[in-house]
């Protein structure tokens, strides 16, 4: 019944043919690069004429209305949405250079954005702040885990000044060129600011695990990253530094990489007790360990790392994975294939090394069922659980010393570091906060007890910062990021409310098939995301006069990559050396007949009349197989302002736009942050999501290449981010 229902439900998908587009080309995948460009900061507008829906000559039949719902099969309802997607991925990975690729993967994500099935919101920054965190002292890229590294973070004990922090970034800048150096410390200190050692800020969601190689959650590795170090880091100009590695070099064919690591270093429990030194060993012992706990990053390195992927997938052994310890100071890595990005990789966690000794003593074993079983024996397997500091040993800048889950989180500075005096901070102490009492919150920012916080509108904390007179003399914009924060389509629902019987559909057994048949209409799927007025949604945390400034919509970072070279794709357009991907992602999606702006800032996806006309499409080519309205739930922490008020914002504008005769959208409580992130961000596969449209999830980049956001959308497992469309 489940396969039957699966085809039938397929049926509805082939309405993606008559997309509400103008006529065009959907080319074949071309070419991808490397970083930055200005924002355009003017607000989207709605065309002067709208765009009629593309008439096919085909007759599409409406599909056939199944009498219950069953939950259909992933791999259906993925390939019949986005099998091209997958097939122009495919050849952009197999491109001769990158320049090539990044054409190539421009085409791709032009076709993920068109298919409906995601719309990029928001990024991070672009928020009035006020702070005592000197301007970029902390290691500054737009990938990997090392913007979360802060042993080198400077904080003063008082605010920085406007006119102080513009001068810092003025220094920065000209650092960055070649024209002298940078060291905030001493210029604020010229200024009369004292440096503190101490750092306090918040947490909402508390570590699952403190085993940095069994996680794909930056609530996790946002701690453990400050406690170890890897092979590379990045300074606070963007330069790649050594690390664990004293030096490297690559082979000519470009396959192998060889390692030679700084001998002497310890690991530490946390109490500051010698272990152990680490090895090569130590290395190729956690990365044997992250292919086997499969925590969902394990694709990252499938393609790159000679073997991963039959490990993982055939059950290869791992004596074929190309990670060796030649001796105990040498490590080795040998590729599939020649990868320009591959060195941007190692910042990220799933290079990092374990003890091996320590984690063998605590039930580690290696081998992915071997290590499903163990792991499933808590009694003997105690490796990096999070209420235990002590079941993890230590070789960073930092030792984890306390986790309170619904309290408190503290490292402590490592002495044994082997560059401790470099380690600006004597602890740093995360407290529990589900953002409850802005105001309690912003008292003890203006105190001292936390280092600054971001003036939001909805919260009152931007009047009080204006009242108070702060935001006159501290007030800034913070920097937006690499990270993207976007919303999914639940495509195939699996859950109806979580196992405690918290955040339950309103809908009743022929709501969700009405919902479901909707939802595998291109059509429908556009409707919903043209109608999404960003703009007002991000007003209720941003305020109104920088509404647009966090706005993102596209997936990759928009300046993320350019080429160096002029390159021609296979229908004949050029575009030029220097050309930013962003402007390449923008030829591709007016090709498709979208009308969006995928440019930063700006309120690109909202274009009222043109969902509506998707909407009739939609209803056209549906028939009779559903009835209206089509019913959305959407979930959202209801002890939270930002999210009731944006919650409603979202529910206004579709509802107003498209008609609540056609649309409504359910507004589901969640009354704790456990179950809210249980619906959506902390979800552990597609099929346990519980909503139809969740905006709580985002992906910051792990590496320099525009496919470390466009991989976590391939099928198959392969892609991490596929479960917040409802699939795998």
């Amino acid at each position: 019944m489940k396969k039957i229902l699966a085809l039938l439900l397929v049926a509805a998908m082939v309405f993606a043919l008559a997309a509400c587009q103008k006529p065009g080309n959907n080319p074949e995948p071309a070419n991808p690069t490397e970083q930055a460009q200005p924002a355009n900061t003017e607000e989207g507008t709605e065309p002067t004429e709208v765009t009629e829906p593309t008439e096919e000559a085909v007759v599409i039949t409406p599909p056939p209305r199944p009498e219950t719902y069953v939950r259909a099969a992933d791999e259906d309802i993925y390939y019949s949405i986005l099998e091209d997607y997958t097939a122009m991925m495919e050849k952009a990975h197999a491109a001769a250079t990158p320049d090539e690729a990044f054409v190539l993967y421009a085409q791709a994500e032009a076709n993920l954005l068109a298919s409906g099935v995601m719309i990029p919101t928001t990024t991070q920054g672009g928020a009035y702040q006020i702070s005592r965190i000197a301007y970029r002292s902390t290691p500054y890229v737009n990938w990997g885990n090392d913007d979360d590294r802060w042993h080198s973070i400077v904080i003063s004990d008082e605010f920085i000044t406007i006119e102080e922090r513009n001068e810092m970034k003025e220094m920065w800048k000209a650092a960055k060129a070649g024209e002298g150096t940078y060291d905030p410390a001493a210029y604020l200190q010229s200024k009369g600011h004292t440096i503190q050692t101490d750092y306090t800020t918040t947490f909402s969601t508390a570590p699952k695990t403190i085993d940095w190689l069994n996680t794909s959650s930056q609530s996790d590795t946002e701690i453990t990253v400050n406690t170890v170090e890897g092979l590379v880091e990045y300074d606070n100009l963007g330069n790649m530094q050594p690390a664990l590695a004293e030096s490297w070099e690559k082979s000519e064919d470009g396959l192998t990489y060889t390692f030679h690591l700084r001998k002497g270093v310890k690991w530490f429990t946390s109490e500051g007790k010698e272990v152990a030194e680490v090895t090569a060993n130590d290395f190729v012992a956690g990365f044997h360990h992250m292919l086997d706990a499969q925590a969902g990053l394990e694709s990252l390195v499938w393609g790159i790392i000679e073997g991963t992927k039959e490990n993982n997938n055939d059950g290869a052994s791992f004596d074929g994975v190309g990670y060796k310890a030649i001796d105990d100071y040498t490590l080795e890595m040998t590729l599939c294939q020649p990868t320009t990005y591959f060195m941007t990789m190692l910042t990220y966690s799933i290079f990092l090394p374990i003890c091996q000794s320590f984690y063998e003593a605590h039930g580690g074993v290696y081998g992915i069922d071997e290590y499903a079983e163990a792991f499933a024996d808590t009694n003997k397997y105690t490796f990096g659980k999070a209420d235990d500091v002590a079941s993890q040993v230590y070789c960073g800048p930092f030792l984890l010393t306390k986790l309170q889950k619904d309290s408190e989180i503290l490292v402590v500075k490592n002495q044994g570091y082997y560059k401790a005096d470099t380690t600006t901070l004597n602890q740093i102490k995360w407290v529990f906060d589900n953002g409850e009492n802005p105001t309690a919150f912003y008292a003890d920012v203006v105190k001292g007890i936390y280092a600054g916080c971001a003036l939001g509108a909805s919260n009152g904390l931007l009047d009080m910062a204006k009242a108070d007179g702060n935001f006159d003399k501290y007030g800034y914009i913070s920097d937006t990021t690499s990270t993207t924060y976007f919303g999914g389509i639940n495509l195939n629902r699996g859950t109806f409310a979580l196992e405690s019987g918290a955040c339950s559909t309103l809908k009743d057994e022929g709501q969700k098939i009405d919902t479901q048949l909707a939802v595998l209409n291109q059509n429908f799927r556009l409707a919903l995301q043209y109608s999404f007025d960003k703009a007002t949604y991000n007003a209720v945390s941003r305020g109104e006069d920088l509404k647009l400034t966090s706005l993102r919509n596209m997936y990759t970072m928009p300046e993320f990559v350019w080429l160096e070279s002029e390159q021609t794709d296979e229908n004949g357009h050029t575009f030029p050396a220097g050309t930013y991907y962003v402007d390449m992602v923008q030829y591709y999606v007016t090709e498709l007949g979208m009308p969006i702006d995928v440019h930063d800032g700006v309120n690109g996806w909202y274009f009222p009349e043109q969902a509506k006309a998707c909407l009739e499409k939609a209803k056209e080519e549906l028939g009779d197989s559903v009835n209206w309205p089509i019913h959305i739930d959407w979930v959202y922490y209801s002890a939270n302002d930002v999210q009731i008020n944006q919650a409603q914002a979202y529910k206004t504008v579709i509802e107003n736009t498209l008609g609540a005769d056609n649309v409504v959208v359910d507004l589901i409580e969640a009354t704790t942050p456990e179950d809210f992130y249980a619906c959506g961000y902390r979800a552990s596969n597609g099929e346990a999501g519980c909503f139809d449209f969740f905006a709580g999830s985002g992906w910051g980049p792990d590496f320099g290449d525009p496919c470390t956001y466009l991989d976590t959308f391939l099928g198959d497992n392969a892609g991490y981010m596929t479960k917040v469309i409802g699939l795998f």
